[in-house]
């Protein structure tokens, strides 16, 4: 098992700054989402090139960090057609120049029509939004594939891919083979499931077997009618039954501690690895 953080939840900016972070915390790999931990690299098209990434994926590797998941996220089904078509023209750059990266799989979610709010809005919900994110990743599934690469497709309850079977038909109607799955059980809950994250985890790990590219582990409490994200081992979740669950899946998982911040970077991956070495 590997523990990783997205480099930008590490709180701090810069490649120097954030393997030396990595290093001190104990961190074994990281989600890699430099546009918004390096001020030199902006999310804009022509920004990558050989040089940059190469230099990149050295100082991880030299270091001894892998490099779980790039991250390019976008909103396939937002109402303005020239940023998602900018947007795809990004994503395609990392696929690109992935491997330079350190990592073959570059990742997003699935979108909504609240355009950058990224919330629950019913047209996620309409075959219409599923057939537009079906052919958005056709599309980046046959790109990757000419450069050697994987995308990874994340679902959400307020999102297109809204639930397992969603995304399955998702993945389906995409019909590649380069196509991975980012797991987040919490991502899938809201004030009607909540209670059944374990039955859902299971849903999940039995529909993309063998194909989950990475597991975001999150926790969460259940305030006011709302579910609240926090720190793992800070919440409702049952952890020993969780991790046990994804240990049985994948020995090997690499577990992403998505939105970990702070001086909970420290306390969760102990707990995490902690309860991973007893279950």
């Amino acid at each position: 098992m590997k523990i990783a953080f997205r480099t930008h939840d590490l709180g701090v900016k810069g490649l120097d700054a954030a393997i030396e972070k990595v290093k001190s915390s104990g961190i074994d790999a990281v989600q890699l989402v430099a546009y918004k931990f390096m001020d030199e690299i902006k999310y804009a098209p022509d920004r990558l090139n050989a040089e940059n990434t190469a230099y990149i994926g050295k100082a991880l590797k030299d270091a001894g960090i892998e490099v779980g998941l790039i991250g390019a996220y976008f909103n396939p089904v937002h109402s303005d057609k020239a940023k998602v078509a900018r947007c795809k023209e990004i994503f395609k750059e990392y696929l690109k120049y992935s491997a330079n990266l350190g990592c073959d799989t570059v990742g997003s979610e699935t979108g909504s029509f609240n355009d950058d709010k990224w919330t629950y809005n019913p047209l996620n919900r309409t075959e219409e939004a599923l057939q537009t994110v079906i052919s958005t990743f056709k599309e980046l599934a046959e790109y990757a594939k000419s450069v050697g690469a994987f995308i990874g497709i994340e679902g959400a309850a307020g999102h297109v891919c809204w639930n397992v079977a969603t995304l399955k038909r998702a993945c389906d109607g995409i019909n590649a083979d380069n196509v991975r799955i980012i797991f987040d059980i919490y991502n899938y809950l809201d004030g009607s499931n909540y209670a059944d994250y374990l039955e859902i985890l299971d849903e999940g790990l039995k529909t993309f077997a063998g194909n989950i590219r990475i597991f975001h582990i999150k926790d969460c409490v259940f305030e006011e009618g709302k579910l609240k994200q926090v720190a793992p081992g800070k919440g409702m979740f049952d952890f020993e039954k969780l991790l046990g669950k994804i240990k049985a899946y994948d020995k090997d998982a690499t577990l992403v501690l998505e939105g970990t911040t702070g001086e909970d970077i420290l306390t969760s991956t102990a707990f995490i690895r902690k309860v991973w070495d007893r279950v």
